[in-house]
C-alpha cells in the first residue's frame, strides 16, 4: 500500500506549473482534461504527486486556509528557498531553519493559491 497523489484545487494552472515545475523543480509527470473540462496535471517525484485541478469555468472556491500545509523533499532548502524567492518572490511563512530534533531543515512558503508549502531537507 502507497499514497499516490493528493488533489488540489487551483485557480490558474499554468501559474500553479510554473510554481512547482520550474520554481520547485519538480516534475510534470503527465496531464488530461476530463470530459467536464477540468484540467488535471500531475506534478511530483519519486514517491507521490500533486493533482492539481483546474475549471476554466470557474470551479469550486479556492479556500487554502483548510490544508496545514504540504511537504516537499529538497536537497538544500537555502538553495530551493533562494531560488524560489527570486523566481516567484513567494508570501515566506518562515525562512530556512534546522530543526535539530528532527534532523531537519526546513522553510515554509505560499503558492500561488496560498497554499503552504514546506521544504524539507535531510541532514545528515
Amino acid at each position: 500500500m502507497d499514497v499516490i497523489h493528493t488533489a488540489i484545487w487551483v485557480s490558474d494552472i499554468d501559474r500553479t506549473r510554473e510554481y512547482y515545475v520550474d520554481g520547485l523543480g519538480l516534475a510534470e509527470n503527465w496531464a488530461f482534461t476530463a470530459d467536464d473540462g477540468v484540467q488535471n496535471v500531475y506534478i511530483g517525484g519519486e514517491h507521490g504527486e500533486f493533482q492539481f485541478k483546474y475549471d476554466p469555468d470557474g470551479g469550486p472556491e479556492i479556500d487554502s486556509g483548510t490544508m496545514a500545509h504540504v511537504a516537499v523533499g529538497v536537497d538544500s532548502t537555502d538553495e530551493t528557498f533562494d531560488r524560489l524567492v527570486e523566481r516567484e518572490d513567494p508570501p515566506v511563512r518562515e525562512e530556512p531553519t534546522t530543526m535539530d530534533e528532527i534532523d531537519r531543515r526546513v522553510a515554509f512558503v505560499e503558492d500561488p493559491d496560498g497554499y503552504v508549502v514546506e521544504l524539507v531537507e535531510r541532514l545528515e
